[in-house]
């Protein structure tokens, strides 16, 4: 099984959120959090991001 890894211009532009609210909602719990590629450098798990997104619509549909 093979992983795509998304860096951080990729998840602000998938997501539409800044980059303070991702991390905001990552201290919070409320966003999968990154995983370290070496250095300082993080990225995260592209099935991740897509779930996370799938949840926001799944949750949006149900306040309908």
């Amino acid at each position: 099984m093979t992983h795509t890894i998304l860096r951080l211009p990729t998840v602000l532009n998938r997501t539409g959120l800044s980059r303070s609210s991702i991390y905001l909602r990552i201290s919070n719990g409320e966003f999968p959090k990154p995983i370290s590629l070496g250095g300082r450098a993080v990225g995260w798990l592209e099935s991740d991001i897509n779930q996370w997104l799938a949840d926001r619509v799944e949750f949006s549909r149900d306040a309908e």
